[in-house]
């Protein structure tokens, strides 16, 4: 998924080679083969890169207990694929084994209180269980773990740390869990909103993707353009994503919408179809 003319995978192993992570583990389910194609080995992004295959998904704990099962280290470094962050990698492996954690969570203060649940924490800083939304520290996807935390799993088990495993080791090992307060900046790309927000954070008013035909007399305002792309004349978008391959007929209108090929992806409950286009709102009714 390209965020400002860049996927989102290539900005992640990008920064984790900046502050030195050489080796990295991609988890691959969905559309596995849209991954594999921009990574390959990761040469390109300065890390080498193994794929760890989930079929089912196994969730915030499955995933990494699977991932130590390819390599022979005891402490891995977590990193979500759908967030935007950067703290101090190298302050963060400090405090981890400085305390002699199971995993430690790189946490900043609410940055949406009204949109993100948070997690509890100890004055010492220890994780004191899941909180609700505008409570607590918010987690931004980025932990260090040991691979004990993963002991009682078994390999291939659907299973979460936040709310699962980590209440759990909260609870009968009290200090095994811990937080690393950063401030470092975050965004969320999990929703078409938030994705949308984080391209306009990043990039220009509008981004288009490669092989796109845009129609001089069209206008586009605030609005990411995928690969493939074709606007005809007299079109208007405002705060609008364009996936692949689409074509926007002439003369329409679209404000705050996801406008994709019908069959790409299901309708939601939002959704509709028309002039041969499946139209998702964002953050509410789609024009």
């Amino acid at each position: 998924m390209p965020i400002a003319g860049e996927p989102l995978v290539a900005r992640i192993l990008k920064w984790l080679a900046l502050s030195g992570v050489h080796d990295a583990i991609l988890n691959l389910h969905h559309h596995a083969e849209s991954i594999t194609r921009v990574v390959g080995t990761g040469e390109p992004f300065g890390v080498r890169v193994r794929y760890s295959w989930e079929n089912p998904i196994l969730g915030s704990a499955g995933g990494p207990r699977r991932a130590f099962s390819l390599v022979g280290d005891d402490d891995l470094l977590v990193v979500n694929g759908d967030t935007i962050t950067d703290p101090d990698i190298g302050a963060l492996v400090r405090s981890h084994r400085a305390s002699n954690a199971l995993a430690t969570l790189a946490v900043i203060e609410q940055p949406h209180p009204d949109r993100y649940g948070g997690i509890h924490l100890h004055a010492d800083d220890c994780y004191g269980g899941p909180a609700g939304r505008g409570q607590g520290w918010h987690f931004v996807g980025v932990q260090m773990v040991r691979r004990e935390a993963f002991a009682a799993l078994d390999d291939g088990v659907p299973a979460s740390t936040i709310g699962g495993i980590y209440d759990t080791l909260a609870a009968t090992r009290p200090g095994s869990v811990r937080a690393f307060r950063t401030r470092a900046s975050f965004l969320d790309v999990g929703t078409p909103e938030t994705y949308l927000a984080a391209c306009l954070a990043l990039g220009p008013e509008v981004t288009i993707g490669e092989r796109c035909q845009i129609a001089p007399t069209s206008q586009l305002s605030r609005s990411v353009l995928w690969n493939d792309v074709v606007v005809e004349d007299d079109v208007t978008l405002t705060d609008c994503i364009v996936c692949d391959r689409v074509t926007v007929t002439r003369g329409s209108r679209y404000h705050r919408a996801v406008l994709l090929r019908p069959g790409d992806a299901p309708l939601g409950p939002n959704d509709r179809v028309e002039r041969s286009l499946h139209i998702a709102p964002i953050g509410g009714n789609a024009g």
